[in-house]
């Protein structure tokens, strides 16, 4: 159960927050502005590349390098093939997985890897594993770490990871706010210098202002009634969020979502692309998970009884392709089940800025969520 009168108590949130998510999700811009400059430090503006890569190869452990890899993925489009590289293992612990290239990976790929903790032994023998196939290296994990050293001794480039003095020495949540964008950022501004994307140094200073303003109105200071990630977190307070996105940055904030919540408040989720959404997910909103599912009188007295988990559509849209929406076939999908709506929609932007704002409203909804269940 959720405790809805935490959610407007700053006090009791901040008491409530022993994993500083909230701080996190709140210093997000300035984890963009910091992760910038250590890219500028690490030379990154100065790189003069051959040209684009034939593939970009990303490696890293869970959810952290996923999503870096989808968002990459989804910015570069069809300019060059972005590629997650699965790690193999008896365990999700770093020191039992390994990665392997492809064996076709050679002097003309480059390899990326994103880690928050940097101690994994197998992604120093995937480093050492490209220096000897010629591909060009690039890792962005905490200073000091073994595969920081890894990567110097054999001529790749390192960027340390912008990090906080309160963060703990234990290893970060992967979908914590802050991981994301001290991760994404500096390759953000790598690719920009490959051609791949568009992220010069004025966009990725529109993505932190951006970040900020979300926080402004997304903050713990600001009432439920006012604040869109506090009114996601309680329309979602006792529901199954079935997420359906539309446009291109949609789709990996949507799936982001999904990870945070699983991750961050122990909450299931579904994420699914509009319109294969609306087949996909028919079948379940007009079953046992759907709110018409329940035929008994609704004034009834429910205290005495167990909580029935009823699905919640949660709509995050972009600006979808050619100008085409399934927007409203969605609504009328699930009114038609009596499935209430949640909606979700950026401000006008370039596509750096929309998926930021996306990805920040939902991060703080579920930050709200974990932190009221006492997760």
């Amino acid at each position: 159960m959720l405790d809805d009168s935490l959610l407007d108590d700053p006090e009791a949130l901040a008491r409530a927050d022993r994993r500083e998510l909230l701080r996190g999700a709140a210093e997000a811009g300035a984890r963009v502005r910091t992760a910038a400059r250590h890219a500028t430090e690490a030379g990154i503006p100065e790189l003069k590349p051959d040209g684009r890569p034939r593939a970009v190869l990303i490696a890293g452990p869970g959810l952290a390098a996923t999503g870096v890899a989808e968002l990459l993925a989804t910015l570069a489009g069809a300019s060059c093939p972005v590629t997650r590289l699965t790690p193999t293992g008896v365990a999700p612990a770093g020191g039992a997985l390994r990665w392997e290239l492809p064996g076709w990976a050679g002097p003309v790929d480059l390899v990326l890897i994103a880690t928050p903790d940097g101690s994994e032994p197998g992604l120093e023998l995937l480093v050492e594993q490209a220096y000897r196939r010629g591909s060009s290296v690039v890792a962005v994990a905490p200073t000091g770490t073994p595969i920081a050293e890894a990567v110097e001794g054999t001529h790749g480039l390192f960027v340390p990871m912008a990090t906080a003095p309160y963060e703990p020495n234990s290893p970060l949540a992967a979908s914590a706010p802050g991981v994301l964008w001290a991760l994404l950022t500096p390759l953000l501004a790598l690719l920009d210098r490959t051609g791949l994307v568009s992220a010069p140094p004025e966009a990725l200073q529109k993505v932190a202002d951006r970040l900020d303003r979300v926080a402004e109105r997304c903050g713990p200071a600001i009432a439920t009634y006012g604040n869109p990630a506090k009114t996601l977190a309680a329309d979602l307070a006792e529901a199954l969020p079935v997420i359906w996105t539309e446009g291109t940055s949609a789709g990996p904030a949507g799936r982001r979502f999904t990870a945070a919540l699983a991750e961050l408040a122990g909450r299931p989720a579904l994420a699914a692309e509009l319109p294969e959404a609306l087949a996909a997910h028919s079948v379940l909103l007009s079953g046992a998970l759907a709110a018409a599912a329940d035929p008994d009188d609704f004034f009834r007295d429910r205290v005495e009884e167990q909580q029935v988990l009823h699905a919640r559509v949660v709509l995050l849209r972009d600006r979808p392709a050619g100008g085409l929406t399934a927007a409203p076939a969605a609504r009328e999908l699930a009114l038609s089940h009596d499935t209430a709506i949640s909606e979700l929609e950026p401000e006008e932007g370039g596509d750096l800025e929309t998926l930021a704002e996306l990805i920040a409203v939902t991060d703080f909804a579920a930050v709200y969520l974990a932190l009221a269940a006492g997760a």
